[in-house]
This record gives C-alpha cells, sequence and structure tokens, in this order.
C-alpha cells in the first residue's frame, strides 16, 4: 500500500505558484526525502497533504483515504511536525505534551517521557522560556509520541544541534525500522543522503527527479580538479570553473579522452578526477533544470 500519493496537485496563492501538478508516490515503511531549497513548494506539498490548505485542482491520499475527505482518520494515523512551531503561551512543556496526546486520544505518557529524555528538553519550563531549539524538540515530542504510522516532518532540524541532530535521526530511524513510514522535507542534502533511500526533487513548484537515492546520485558529470593554469575555453562540457590559486576546480560531462588528451599537452603538476557529491549533483539539477 501507499502511505502518499498526490496526482497532478497544483496550488497557486493568487496569481503566485506554490505547487504545479505534484506527482508523487510514497510507499508504505519508506525513507522518504523532499529536497528543495525554500520557496520551491516543500511546505506548500505538506501543508496540503496534511489539511492545512486546500489545492486549487488534483487529488491526494494518505494510506488509501482521500485528503480532504477523511481528515479525522488521516489525521489520527499521521506525526506532523512544521518548519516552525507555535505553541499557547503560559503553559508548560508538560501541558502541552499532554494536550496533544489527548487529541489523538492515546495515553502517551511511556514514550513522550523517553522522547523527552532522549532529546533532553526539560518539561517543567513554560514554553516561552523555551530557545528556539527547544521549542523545536516540543515539536517533535508532540509529532511522535503518539507512535503514528506517517511521520511528516517538514525542516526537523533547524534550531537543533549536532549532538540533537544525531539522536533525532536515531530516533526516526528505530521508528522506521519498526514500520513507521518517515516523509523528511529538507534542503540539507547530507540529511537526505545519510538516511533516506528515496527521494524528490522540487524546483520552482514542480517535481523535477524522484528516484533512489543511488541512482539519483548516479551521473556522466565528474569533478575536476587540476595543479596548473589550462586554457579549457574550447572544450565542450566545461562549467563551474573556479580557481584557487595555481588550483582549478570545475565539473566536466563531455568527452573525458578530449579532457585528457588537452590536459596531456599541458604543464600541470597534479590532477584527480572523481565523482560529485550529491550537493553538486543537486545544484545541477537546480541550474539546468535536470538535464544534466
Amino acid at each position: 500500500m501507499e502511505a502518499i500519493r498526490l496526482e497532478k496537485v497544483t496550488k497557486y496563492y493568487g496569481r503566485s505558484r506554490g505547487v504545479i501538478e505534484i506527482d508523487l508516490s510514497v510507499k508504505k515503511g519508506e525513507f522518504f526525502g523532499f529536497i528543495g531549497p525554500n520557496g520551491a513548494g516543500k511546505s506548500t506539498t505538506i501543508r496540503s497533504l496534511v489539511g492545512l490548505i486546500g489545492i486549487d485542482s488534483g487529488r491526494g491520499e494518505i494510506f488509501g483515504k482521500e485528503i480532504g475527505k477523511g481528515k479525522p482518520e488521516i489525521l489520527e494515523n499521521i506525526g506532523y511536525l512544521p518548519s516552525e512551531t507555535l505553541f499557547y503561551p503560559g503553559m508548560k512543556v508538560k501541558d502541552v505534551i499532554k494536550l496533544s496526546a489527548a487529541l489523538h486520544r492515546k495515553d502517551c505518557r511511556a514514550e513522550a517521557n523517553l522522547l523527552c529524555e532522549r532529546l533532553m528538553l526539560d518539561t517543567a519550563k513554560k514554553v516561552e522560556e523555551l530557545s528556539f531549539g527547544n521549542r523545536k524538540k516540543l515539536g517533535i515530542v508532540c509529532a511522535l509520541q503518539h507512535n503514528p504510522r506517517l511521520c511528516i516532518l517538514d525542516e526537523p532540524t533547524s534550531g537543533l544541534d549536532p549532538l540533537m541532530q544525531k539522536e533525532f535521526f536515531s530516533i526516526l530511524r528505530e521508528k522506521n525500522e519498526k514500520g513507521t513510514t518517515i516523509f523528511l522535507s529538507s534542503h540539507i542534502l547530507s540529511e537526505i543522503k545519510n538516511n533516506c533511500s528515496r527521494s524528490a526533487i522540487i524546483r520552482e513548484g514542480r517535481i523535477i527527479a524522484c528516484d533512489s537515492i543511488e541512482n539519483l546520485s548516479q551521473t556522466n558529470t565528474k569533478h575536476v580538479t587540476v595543479k596548473g593554469r589550462v586554457d579549457l575555453s574550447k572544450l565542450q562540457g566545461v562549467y563551474d570553473l573556479q580557481y584557487s590559486g595555481d588550483m582549478m576546480n570545475l565539473l566536466f560531462d563531455g568527452d573525458i579522452g578530449e579532457l585528457i588528451a588537452l590536459l596531456s599537452k599541458t604543464e600541470i603538476s597534479d590532477l584527480t578526477i572523481s565523482e560529485p557529491e550529491l550537493e553538486t549533483i543537486f545544484m545541477n539539477y537546480y541550474l539546468d533544470g535536470g538535464e544534466k
């Protein structure tokens, strides 16, 4: 069964673009990544999923229930963490957690206590006393304490220090191993690379790629480092050329034989040709519309 299915989902804010004809499928039990910089349409897609905003056209389902019609049942099965977490002022952390559990009509005390301990969250403080990072921890506890079948997480690690980020992803992996579907929206590519099995890339409101992390990382493009100055202006396939002292760094997707032939005729003292990182591949999708 598919945990998430979106078909031609489109949303505009007046004349401003939200998302355009989003097609997306996430299998039950997947750890799925949703990549894109701020403004690409990640949050609009997610808010449409959880029913916070209506869509102009298209349709979507969560566990086979149509979004907009099966909302109560859908909300029982998901844990949602927005990119910005806001809480009622004057409430203590423990009271916010208790209220969140009551909305799901579940006794979540054991799981909540465990999450608070692992995330080092002080439940006696009032929400207005919390730092941005601790407000994010509180949002995580509220999203996960009822052991949802699907976790929808929008930029979840902003504000968390590296130690808490590591613990947070340990928690997610443990839940995923028990069958929980994870839908992780992020612009931090290392989070996607290190945790997700598949990912979609969104660009200007449209999905431009969706595949396994392994396949998304496969490319003919090479990262080339040359020690020495070489005139590459007539060579096809050179882009993102940068100089640092006597070092040249570039990306190359042309004929590698032509590159080697040209370099062999010049005075260089070192040459490295390697596979580009996921960050580089991601930027290629953005700069060139997914053509590279």
